[in-house]
């Protein structure tokens, strides 16, 4: 899974993944100056190069500079062979429809499962 090390210990304690971490150290923002060359990708590239990582988990935050630097990350690691996936996002548990954004519900909506 790769993200930031606040959303890996977010995730830790949701119990429900066992597997390796790779932390980014920041996310693309051109605004900030922070470019892919600022980010830890070289490192994530050589972990993937033995082959033996069948998928990459995308956990950057739902946000104008998470989206870049998914957009980017996805576009780096499919040439590699490696299914790239990213959490889902939409609706938190105790939240109201009423006060959803259109994006969040959207996202809802597609990442729906079955019951």
């Amino acid at each position: 899974m790769v993200g930031e090390p606040k959303d890996v210990s977010a995730i830790e304690r949701t119990h429900a993944y066992h597997g390796l971490y790779h932390v980014l150290g920041g996310v693309i923002s051109p605004r900030d100056g922070v470019g892919p060359d600022d980010l830890h990708i070289v490192g994530l590239l050589s972990r993937l190069a033995s082959g033996e990582v069948g998928e990459v988990i995308l956990a950057t935050n739902p946000d104008v500079e998470g989206e870049v630097t998914a957009t980017y990350l996805a576009r780096q690691l499919k040439p590699l062979g490696v299914e790239v996936t990213r959490l889902a996002s939409g609706l938190p548990v105790g939240g109201d429809l009423e006060y959803a954004d259109e994006v969040t519900l959207g996202r809802a909506i597609e990442a729906r499962r079955s019951l």
